[in-house]
């Protein structure tokens, strides 16, 4: 098939083109600088959100569109100008997908779009699926509902939409892992914060699979919940990163340590969300990586 990627050089990104090159579909990557890339068998880079550039022209009877666009949340405290750049790099690289889209000759058979489980809020209590509605106010819900709405525009231009809900993704070098396994390196691991809060995590390799799956089965569409399907408490999540990596989990990091370090970004670490990934379940994927320790053991290298 033909595929668009916008966000393809990021974490997600990255692996999703590792595993459609093993299907040798042609790949359209979408990025600000085509020029400062290496021309690659079945990738194409194709400038888009800069001057003078018009993608479309090169994406005539393109099948499927894939936008993982927009500003990391990992990547530093949340000042109010991260913020306006964490929605609106969410919102314009969406707004530019459907203009993009406007002008192709031809409807896509499947548009996936990134989300986040952001997008249901925070509780303790509550289990969320893709039934759920969001109960959520604060920032990560408003960004969420805002990006799936304009990503939603896109049903004009797609016989299918599917928003894929990401849950905490782990990798061995980029997401949240790194920074939530060093301190157990230095062998000061232990519970953050009051350590009952959910993790709704997933295998960066499952994420990947689970895009293709989407893409090629037809009958899924609208929100998708990218989680493996036995989210963890905190407490557990640590002491399982320090069974794996046989350091003990013993220095408890106060919530009060981690809003002065993160600020506002704490709630990553600080709050959770219990969800679960009924339509994959549904659907019958196969996730390579169901348990937070078979996750670990392969993502560690142990």
């Amino acid at each position: 098939m033909k595929i668009a990627i916008a966000g393809g050089s990021g974490f997600v990104g990255n692996a999703l083109i590792d595993e459609l090159l093993k299907e040798n579909h042609e790949l359209y990557i979408l990025t600000r600088h085509p020029d400062q890339h290496k021309k690659q068998k079945h990738i194409h880079y194709v400038g888009w959100l800069s001057a003078g550039a018009s993608p479309e022209r090169q994406l005539e009877d393109l099948d499927v569109f894939i936008n993982l666009a927009g500003e990391s949340l990992n990547s530093g405290r949340w000042s109010q100008e991260r913020k306006r750049r964490i929605v609106e790099s969410r919102v314009e690289s969406s707004k530019e997908m459907n203009r993009i889209l406007s002008k192709l000759p031809k409807k896509l058979s499947c548009l996936i779009n990134a989300s986040a489980v952001g997008y249901y809020g925070i509780s303790d209590q509550e289990t969320f699926t893709e039934a759920s509605d969001s109960i959520g106010d604060d920032f990560l819900a408003r960004t969420v509902k805002l990006w799936e709405k304009e990503a939603m525009k896109s049903n004009s231009y797609s016989e299918r939409v599917v928003l894929t809900r990401f849950g905490v993704i782990l990798g061995e070098k980029e997401g949240a892992l790194p920074m939530m396994t060093l301190p157990y390196k230095l062998f000061g691991g232990g519970k953050l914060g009051k350590g009952s809060q959910w993790l709704s995590w997933i295998h960066i390799q499952d994420v990947a699979r689970a895009i293709t799956f989407c893409m090629k089965n037809q009958t899924v569409q609208g929100p998708v919940n990218f989680t493996a399907p036995n989210p963890v408490q905190m407490e557990t999540f640590g002491k399982t990163i320090g069974t794996v990596m046989h350091r003990p989990h013993w220095f408890p990091v106060p919530p009060f340590l981690l809003k002065a370090i993160l600020g506002e970004m704490s709630v990553l670490v600080l709050e959770g969300q219990k969800v679960l990934p009924n339509k994959l379940i549904q659907e019958e994927f196969s996730f390579s990586f169901p348990t937070l320790k078979m996750a670990l053991e392969d993502i560690l290298h142990v």
